[in-house]
Formats: C-alpha cells, sequence, structure tokens
C-alpha cells in the first residue's frame, strides 16, 4: 500500500513539473506573438516616414508591404522545411536570428539613404517573423491538451493583438515623432529591436522548452488535389483579399489623417491613431468569440463584411471626425475574419487539411500586392476614393461567407 500511495505522488509530481515546464513555454511563446504583432504593425509608421524622406508616390511607399508580405508568399514552405529538419526550438531561434539582422540591416540603410536596401531589409525581417510563425503556431497547439489548443491560440493571438496596438502608439513617439525628419531617425530604434530580438534568440537557444515531436500529417493516397475542393479555392482567395483589405487600410491611415479635410493631423499624432484601428480588432476578437457561440460563423462573417463596406463608403463620402472614425471601425470588423475564413476554407478536408492550411497561409502574399494596387489608385485618383479597392475585397468576403464557403 505503502508503495503504491508513493508511486501516485511520484506520479503527482512529475504531472505537476510537466505542467509547470508547459505554462513557462506558453508564456515564452506569447512573448513571441506580442514581438512580431509589434514589429509588423511598425510598417504603418515607417510607410509615411519613408515616403516623405525619399519623395515617394502612393505606389512607391506601398513597395513596403510587397516585400514584407511578399517573404510569406516565398519563404513559408522552405520553412516548413527548416522546422521538420532542425526542430520547434532551433527554429524560433533562426526566426529571431533572421528578424534580428532584418532589423540591423535598418542602419546601413538609413546611412547610405537608400530606399531599395530598406526594402530588402523589410523582407529579410518578414522571413524571420514567417521562419517564427510557422514555428510557432503549431508549437502552441501541441503544447498541452488537444481539447484546449484553440483556447491557446486564441490567447497568444490576443498578446500578437496587444503588440500591433501598442507599435503604433511607440513607433509614432520614437519615429514620427523624431527631431530629424531624414532616415536616420530609424537607425536606433531599429537597432534597439534588433538587440532585443539576439538577447531573446540567446534565451530559447538555452531555456529548456518541452520537445514536442513533429507530426507528419497523413497525406491522401489518393489522386485528390486540394484544387478539387471549391470552398477551400475560393476560401484562399477571401484570405488574399481580407489581409489585402486588412493591411492596405492600415498602411494608408497616417496619410489619409494628415489630409486637412479628414482630420489635419500631424504625421506623429495620425500615427497614434493608428492604434485604434488595431485595438478595434483586439477588441472585436473578443466579442466575436462571444457572439459566435449564438451567431453561426457564416452569417456573423457576412454581417462583418457588409458592415465594413458601410464604413469605408461612410469614410470616402464624408470628412473630418466621420471619416476618421468610420475607418478606423473597419478594424473592428475585421476582427474574426482570418479565423472564421480559414475554417470555412478546410472544413471537411480529411487527410488534405495540411496541404489545405499551406494554400490558404500562402494567400498572406495579399498583404504584399493589395497596397500595391491601393497605392496606384490613390496616385490616380486621390487617397480617399482609393479605399475603394478594400471595400471591393470585403464585398467578396460577404459573397464568400454566404455562398462560396458551401461545401459541394
Amino acid at each position: 500500500m505503502a508503495g503504491s500511495s508513493s508511486g501516485n505522488s511520484n506520479a503527482t509530481v512529475a504531472q505537476g513539473q510537466e505542467q509547470g515546464t508547459q505554462t513557462f513555454a506558453f508564456i515564452a511563446m506569447t512573448c513571441l506573438f506580442f514581438f512580431w504583432g509589434f514589429i509588423t504593425v511598425l510598417n504603418d509608421i515607417l510607410i509615411p516616414f519613408l515616403k516623405e524622406s525619399f519623395d515617394l508616390n502612393y505606389t512607391q511607399a506601398m513597395l513596403v508591404q510587397f516585400c514584407f508580405f511578399g517573404a510569406y508568399f516565398i519563404v513559408s514552405p522552405f520553412a516548413g522545411k527548416l522546422i521538420d529538419k532542425v526542430g520547434y526550438q532551433q527554429g524560433i531561434v533562426l526566426g529571431l536570428l533572421t528578424t534580428a539582422t532584418g532589423c540591423l540591416l535598418f542602419y546601413p540603410s538609413a546611412a547610405v539613404h537608400m530606399y531599395a536596401l530598406f526594402l530588402f531589409a523589410f523582407f529579410v525581417l518578414a522571413s524571420g517573423i514567417t521562419i517564427l510563425q510557422v514555428a510557432a503556431n503549431p508549437y502552441v497547439a501541441a503544447l498541452g491538451p488537444e481539447k484546449t489548443a484553440a483556447s491557446r491560440l486564441n490567447l497568444a493571438q490576443a498578446a500578437n493583438s496587444f503588440g500591433t496596438t501598442v507599435g503604433p502608439i511607440v513607433g509614432s513617439m520614437l519615429i514620427l515623432g523624431a527631431v530629424t525628419a531624414d532616415a536616420t531617425a530609424v537607425q536606433m530604434p531599429y537597432v534597439m529591436l534588433g538587440a532585443l530580438l539576439v538577447a531573446a534568440a540567446l534565451l530559447f537557444r538555452f531555456i529548456k522548452l518541452p520537445v514536442l515531436a513533429h507530426v507528419e500529417a497523413q497525406e491522401s493516397n489518393s489522386d485528390d488535389s486540394v484544387w478539387n475542393h471549391r470552398p477551400l479555392v475560393l476560401g484562399a482567395l477571401a484570405i488574399f483579399l481580407y489581409v489585402g483589405g486588412e493591411v492596405s487600410i492600415g498602411s494608408f491611415l497616417v496619410n489619409y489623417f494628415s489630409e486637412s479635410s479628414i482630420a489635419g493631423l500631424s504625421s506623429a499624432e495620425a500615427g497614434e491613431m493608428v492604434a485604434y484601428y488595431w485595438g478595434a480588432a483586439m477588441v472585436g476578437r473578443l466579442v466575436g468569440a462571444a457572439l459566435m457561440n449564438y451567431i453561426a460563423a457564416t452569417k456573423y462573417l457576412a454581417i462583418n463584411a457588409l458592415i465594413a463596406i458601410v464604413m469605408i463608403v461612410v469614410s470616402m463620402n464624408s470628412t473630418g471626425d466621420t471619416a476618421m472614425w468610420s475607418i478606423l471601425a473597419v478594424g473592428f470588423f475585421n476582427s474574426i475574419m482570418f479565423p472564421t475564413i480559414f475554417t470555412m476554407a478546410v472544413k471537411g478536408l480529411g487527410p488534405m487539411t495540411s496541404k489545405g492550411s499551406g494554400l490558404v497561409c500562402q494567400a498572406i502574399v495579399g498583404g504584399a500586392l493589395i497596397p500595391l494596387v491601393q497605392g496606384v489608385a490613390a496616385d490616380s485618383i486621390g487617397i480617399q476614393l482609393s479605399f475603394i479597392v478594400p471595400m471591393l475585397c470585403y464585398i467578396y468576403i460577404g459573397w464568400y461567407a454566404l455562398r462560396g464557403a458551401d461545401q459541394d
């Protein structure tokens, strides 16, 4: 009896230690989600800054997002193979070091005042974040019971949303509020970010994280193809347009709010307002999580797309506070779109789920192309009317919610 009691006690202690290790690992991973949200949203601050510094038109300025989100499309397949080879923890270390390298490249880019070098730095930085995403998302999902995987991912994504909310405020103070108006104002902020990321890489190199076996998805033995699944293909296009629309709006907000007919704000003041756009998405995610217990996902997605369209139309046809707050409100209705579309797209794929997920993730490249299209529109018809580009994206998303997601 005593031996049995001792065995149960040891098992309880071991279980407690394992839970403690997983909790520590989850906290560490959540910090990563915050960091890449913070760094990604700084693009919205840097675009108007570089536009002024290099005297760019809107199309040229949007090459920042083209290079940044283009990395997702190019690097994602290689990142997956890298994680398979070196494991989650070492993949995170390499992702952090790559991101740090991109940040540090901002220093010589500003020193030689070369926009092309800045664009290369954005690509390197985004390549690192892509590796982090490919490693961190499945790691967090596997870091505990399967039934709570969605809850852990949502909590980690909330930290990401917090980073996108804080980022514009900090970036506005350090960059748009800088005394010098040239590109050198980005040097020290990004050197500090780079140093912080290197320190994080060293931390992840030496801390003890649970080793999780990489589970390969079962591949179908049939001749089935992802292109045979209509909801998936149309869903990938919906993700392409959603990411493109969301990123495009965020990219133009500083210049939009600086217009005398809209808000007439300084660049620094306008940059701080961008936090409301991303903060609204964080609040909307929490509200949506509650309401979707009572409202069908397809209907809730359609409602959000419709209201986003209305908000854009209002902003395009008004001035002052009405134009400013209506476009900021779009952030709230963006909140549930990515996870909802993703779920609809891969539903019922069975052994094809892994390939389907890969196709949807590569569609994030919309963040590279749609802002470029809006940049061309802004140069042609003006910044206010150019918001017709993301409006068209939301029209498709609304259609997908009501018709495109139907299973064959």
